[in-house]
């Protein structure tokens, strides 16, 4: 799937489904707290803390859907063409970055 097509897929399913977009603040704190999942999960998964005894550690790959909905459906109702903007800042980030990281080693 395409980003193009993922903005039409969550269009399609918001229209169908989800009546309206919650408006662009209200999605701002949703995904804020999408993050924070995705933020749980590495740290008890990747980082130092040890999950609490008895509870679930949670799904990377759910979570990180989620927060790609958020991100789509913020995208939709700003106007915002995903696959132009993803194209643009890859082209500014090698631009930027084509020699930064050469010769670094991250033994």
């Amino acid at each position: 799937m395409t980003l193009q097509e993922a903005q039409v897929k969550v269009d399609q399913w918001i229209q169908t489904y989800g009546v309206r977009y919650f408006n662009e603040l209200t999605n701002m704190a949703i995904l804020t707290e999408e993050v924070g999942e995705v933020a749980r999960i590495m740290a008890r998964k990747y980082g130092e803390q040890v999950p609490r005894e008895g509870t679930d550690p949670g799904d990377l790959s759910d979570e990180l859907a989620d927060v790609l909905w958020v991100l789509i459906c913020i995208a939709n109702q700003t106007g915002t063409d995903l696959t132009e903007a993803f194209e643009k800042n890859l082209k500014k980030k090698t631009e930027r970055d084509r020699t930064r990281h050469s010769g670094l080693s991250y033994t």
